[in-house]
C-alpha cells in the first residue's frame, strides 16, 4: 500500500483541531491540582451567576465541602457543595467565597481571571 501523498494543510487541521483536543485534558489536571492544593476546604461561598444546571440562585450561600472528583472536572472547574441536606457538584465559577483565607481567595480568583480572559478547557 502506498504512503498518501503529505498534506501540509491536512496535518495542520489534525494538529490544531484533533491534536489540540489533549491539550484541555492537561490543563484541566493542572487547575484540578493546583485549586485542591490552595484551597482550604470547607468554607462558606455565595452565588454570584445562576446557572441552569445549578440549584444555586445568585446571592445564596452554601457550604464548599471540596473539590468534586477528577473525571468531573475534565471539562470545568467544579466543587461538591452542601445543598438542603445533599452533597452536589456546582461550577467554581459560580461561587465566590465567604470569609476564606488567602490562598483560597486566591485560587478562586486565579480560576475566575483565567475564564474571564476566554480560556475555556
Amino acid at each position: 500500500m502506498r504512503r498518501a501523498k503529505r498534506d501540509p494543510l491536512r496535518e495542520d487541521r489534525i494538529h490544531n483541531e484533533a491534536i489540540v483536543d489533549a491539550r484541555p485534558q492537561e490543563q484541566a489536571m493542572s487547575w484540578y491540582y493546583y485549586l485542591e492544593s490552595k484551597i482550604c476546604f470547607p468554607f462558606r461561598a455565595r452565588c454570584v451567576a445562576a446557572n441552569a444546571a445549578s440549584p444555586l440562585r445568585k446571592g445564596e450561600i452554601t457550604e464548599i465541602l471540596g473539590m468534586a472528583t477528577a473525571d468531573a472536572c475534565e471539562h470545568d472547574m467544579l466543587v461538591q457543595i452542601r445543598w438542603q441536606g445533599r452533597k452536589m457538584a456546582v461550577r467554581l465559577l459560580q461561587l465566590e467565597a465567604i470569609d476564606a483565607d488567602e490562598s483560597t481567595q486566591e485560587a478562586i480568583g486565579d480560576w475566575h481571571y483565567w475564564v474571564a480572559q476566554g480560556c475555556i478547557l
